[in-house]
C-alpha cells in the first residue's frame, strides 16, 4: 500500500492499492501529519521494483532514487524493506532525504515498537587485509607475507599537508578517498593547480624587527588569528565521525572562521549548535533549482548570525570524476548491473558527485545577482 494516488503512466512497473486502504490501516502521526506505519508493512516493500527504506524513523519510497544513488544502486536495493539508518548515518545529515525527495515519497513514520532485530540493516563486516606473496627466490619457493596493518601516526608527526594526505589515503574507505581526492576526467586541472601553488614565491623583507609577530586580521566582518579560514567541503563524515561539528570546534580553537558547507554530513542546526558563544562563521551556498529552498536556507543562516555568504558559481555541471565513478561501480551488485545492461539502461552516474548535482541550479546566471542580493544582508 502507498500514501496517496499516483499516476499509473509514470509508475507503470509498480502495483498500488487505493489510498483509502492506507488511511484505514494506519494511524496518523500528529507532529508530522504522516501516516504511522508498522515495520511489518514496510517489510512488504522489499524489491527493486517496490523499495521502501527506513531512515531516522521515517519510511521513504526509494524505488526510483536507488538507480541514481551516489553510493550505488545495490546499497539501496539490498536494504529494501529494512531500517538502514545505521548504514546511512556515518555519511549523511538526517534531513537530506527531505531535501532530495518529493514529499509524496515520504511514506510515513514507523512505530519504533514494531522494529525487530531482523528489520535492521547491518554494516558489512570489515574486509581482511590482503596478503602478498614474495618474489620466488632462485631454487626456492615463494614465501607468503602478511601485509602489515597501517598504524596512524600521532598528530604531532604531521609536518605538512602532504603528510595528512598520505595518512588519509591509508585510513579512509576507498569510496571516501576516491571522492575527496579525485578531479575531473584526466585530472589535468588538478595537477596544474598543484603546480600553480608551487610557482608562488615569497619576497623577503630584510632587517625587519620580528621579535613579536601578530598574524591576526579580519575580513568580511570576522576576526581571525591568521589570514585564512576553513573553507567549505562536502560530506566531512566520510573522513571522521565528528564531521563538520568537529571542524566548527577546531575552527574556534584555532581562532579562524569556518565556512559551513551546503552539502554537509550534519544538519545546519547541528553545526550551528556546535558553536562556542561569539564564534563567527561564514556559509557556502549552492543555489537550489527550487529557489524557495535557497531563500529559506539563507534566512536561517542570517538569523543565526552568520557573517558572510559565499555563492558557488563555478559548478553548474560537475565534471566526470572517473575515480569516484569506478568506486561506485565496484559497489554495484552483479545482479543489479546485469538487469540494467539487459534492459539497455546502464547506470553511468558520477558516484558521490551525483549528490551535489541534484542541489545545483544549472540556470544560475548574472541576471540572478539582484535576487541574491535581495534575500540577505550578509556580506
Amino acid at each position: 500500500s502507498r500514501r496517496g494516488a499516483r499516476s499509473s503512466k509514470s509508475n507503470s512497473h509498480l502495483q498500488f492499492v487505493s489510498a483509502p486502504a492506507v488511511v484505514d490501516t494506519m494511524a496518523v502521526d500528529a507532529a508530522s501529519g504522516l501516516p504511522t506505519l508498522s515495520m511489518e508493512e514496510v517489510a512488504k516493500h522489499s524489491t527493486k521494483e517496490d523499495c521502501w527504506v527506513v531512515l531516522y524513523g521515517k519510511a521513504y519510497d526509494l524505488t526510483k532514487f536507488g538507480k541514481v544513488h551516489p553510493g550505488g544502486a545495490a546499497l539501496i536495493y539490498d536494504n529494501a524493506g529494512k531500517d538502514a539508518t545505521a548504514l546511512f548515518d556515518p555519511i549523511h545529515p538526517k534531513d537530506i532525504m527531505d531535501k532530495l525527495l518529493k514529499p509524496s515519497l515520504t511514506m510515513g513514520v514507523v512505530d519504533p515498537a514494531t522494529i525487530k532485530e531482523e528489520h535492521i540493516a547491518k554494516p558489512p563486516a570489515p574486509k581482511e587485509k590482503p596478503k602478498k606473496a614474495a618474489a620466488k627466490p632462485a631454487g626456492g619457493q615463494a614465501v607468503e607475507l602478511e601485509v602489515e596493518e597501517f598504524v596512524k601516526p600521532p598528530l604531532a608527526a604531521m609536518l605538512n599537508t602532504f603528510d595528512f594526505e598520505s595518512v588519509a589515503r591509508e585510513t579512509m574507505e576507498p569510496q571516501a578517498w576516491g571522492y575527496y581526492s579525485s578531479g575531473g576526467d584526466d585530472e589535468i586541472t588538478l595537477r596544474d593547480n598543484h603546480m600553480a601553488f608551487q610557482r608562488i614565491t615569497m619576497r623577503p623583507r630584510i632587517l625587519v624587527n620580528v621579535r613579536e609577530i601578530d598574524m591576526s586580521t579580519s575580513f568580511l566582518g570576522a576576526a581571525s588569528s591568521l589570514p585564512l579560514y576553513f573553507t567549505a567541503t562536502a560530506l566531512a563524515k566520510l573522513a571522521h565521525p565528528d564531521g563538520e561539528v568537529g571542524i566548527v570546534r577546531a575552527a574556534h580553537k584555532a581562532g579562524v572562521p569556518y565556512m559551513l558547507p551546503t552539502l554537509s554530513s550534519y544538519t545546519l542546526d547541528e553545526m550551528l549548535a556546535a558553536r562556542t558563544p561569539g564564534q563567527q562563521l561564514f556559509a557556502q551556498l549552492y543555489v537550489n533549482p527550487e529557489r524557495s529552498r535557497s531563500e529559506e536556507y539563507v534566512k536561517k543562516l542570517e538569523e543565526a548570525g552568520v557573517k558572510a555568504l559565499f555563492v558557488t558559481v563555478d559548478a553548474p555541471q560537475l565534471g566526470r570524476r572517473e575515480k569516484d565513478m569506478r568506486n561506485k561501480f565496484t559497489q554495484q551488485g552483479s545482479d543489479v548491473q546485469g538487469d540494467d545492461e539487459d534492459a539497455g539502461d546502464v547506470d553511468r552516474s558520477q558516484g558521490a558527485t551525483r549528490a551535489i548535482s541534484s542541489y545545483i541550479d544549472p540556470g544560475l546566471c548574472w541576471e540572478d545577482v539582484p535576487w541574491l542580493k535581495s534575500i540577505t544582508k550578509m556580506k
